[in-house]
């Protein structure tokens, strides 16, 4: 996604119109397009083809984003990140249908899960291990509950791809190979207490890491090949896993995928559901992939404060670096108006980020620049609101988990 420098001056004059208004703007100034937020969901159902979509709420944080993206066609529940989110969320009445993305081992969580029948319904934990189903079982004991209401798990199945002794994929589940799950299973299924009710397989290797990145021609080809094994290879194994579960459990869902492998994982015969999230909003990790070009919708304001010398303005803060391995894609990217850069020795800063750049002569002090964060979600963490634009005006202000007092 490279948007062309005329569309990134209008951008920024639409967004700096659309908050002209607001009273007390305190920076980071997030706003989100709705347009493009709205496209980017009806592409995502596109992509998926009728396999139902659960929300990665990890990758949006804004309670108001998650029902929009909720009341859609194509969407249904939401994928969590931490266990008193999910119990939140429930409470909240945003969804019935939560499932936890990570096991937990938070006690005082598990003990709340267990004394609320709309959260036992409602609440699915992701396990790969016997000790995730002790932890519970010590907090059902410690509150003297019986085993009759059982706890929805999942089972967490790694989804990497295996090239000899190497592994390519996120670090998660120490399952891989069908006996294994199978073994794990029917540990599940024949412990009192708890519901064997679905399965995960996340192929980050996939989903997450862009195939077509400019100026890395070659190892774009790389990573598209690898992607092409992992789909092949998983693909097999998904089917063999599923095939030995079929002996023990009906199960209500099967979870894979992300924004970046939407087609390929809805195309497998075992999953029921693919997640998504970061398609939503389009950090800008998720530019150049090539399966899919969708919108950027989220955006953070910084003012100008100063100008330090020729060619170089200073605007305040903005220093929200990414998590994962340390590199330049984790940075922010100064994006309205164009022309703007990074320096290579301050880059985002905490309290100043000087830019230079052919488009410095262009701004003033007070004057907004407009930037995208590299991965999506992780932003809200930085404001308490979050204002929704519609072509140049803000129609409504809503908060984030972090405005609501929510820090998981």
């Amino acid at each position: 996604m490279e948007e062309r420098p005329a569309e990134r001056h209008r951008l920024a004059r639409r967004l700096t119109d659309a908050v002209a208004g607001l009273e007390d703007p305190a920076t980071p100034l997030v706003v989100v397009d709705l347009e493009a937020f709205d496209a980017n969901a009806a592409d995502l159902a596109r992509r998926a083809a009728g396999t139902p979509i659960r929300v990665a709420s990890k990758s949006l944080r804004v309670p108001a984003l998650l029902e929009r993206a909720l009341a859609r066609d194509g969407f249904s529940g939401v994928l969590a990140y931490a266990l008193r989110e999910a119990l939140w969320l429930c409470d909240q009445e945003i969804s019935d249908d939560v499932v936890l993305g990570y096991p937990s081992v938070d006690r005082g969580a598990l003990r709340r899960l267990l004394g609320d029948e709309r959260a036992l319904a409602t609440v699915t934990l992701m396990v790969d291990d016997p000790v995730h189903l002790d932890l519970v079982d010590e907090q059902r004991r410690g509150l003297g509950r019986s085993a009759d209401r059982p706890v929805r798990v999942a089972i967490d199945v790694d989804a990497g791809l295996r090239l000899g002794r190497s592994h390519v994929g996120p670090k998660r589940s120490p399952l891989h190979d069908p006996a294994e799950v199978l073994r794990f299973a029917r540990h599940v299924v024949d412990r009192p207490g708890f519901a064997l009710v679905g399965v995960m397989t996340y192929e980050g290797q996939v989903a997450g890491v862009p195939d077509d990145v400019p100026g890395q021609r070659a190892k774009s080809m790389v990573v598209r090949r690898l992607k092409s094994a992992s789909m092949t290879q998983l693909a097999d194994r998904r089917g063999a896993i599923a095939r030995a579960l079929s002996e023990v459990v009906d199960l209500e869902f099967w979870n894979g995928g992300g924004s970046g492998s939407v087609e390929a994982t809805a195309a497998d015969a075992a999953v029921t559901e693919v997640a998504a999230g970061s398609g939503l909003l389009v950090p800008t990790l998720f530019d150049h992939y090539e399966s899919f070009d969708p919108r950027p919708a989220a955006f953070y304001g910084l003012p100008v404060v100063r100008r330090p010398a020729d060619g170089i303005v200073t605007v305040a803060g903005g220093g929200f670096v990414a998590s994962g391995p340390t590199g330049k894609d984790r940075a922010p990217t100064p994006w309205a108006p164009p022309g703007l850069h990074l320096t290579g020795l301050e880059g985002a800063g905490e309290v100043q980020t000087p830019l230079t750049g052919p488009g410095v002569p262009e701004l003033s002090i007070g004057d907004w620049v407009w930037f995208r964060h590299a991965k999506s979600g992780e932003l809200a963490e930085h404001t308490n609101v979050v204002h929704l634009v519609s072509d140049d005006r803000v129609v409504e202000t809503v908060p984030t988990y972090r405005g609501l007092g929510c820090a998981w």
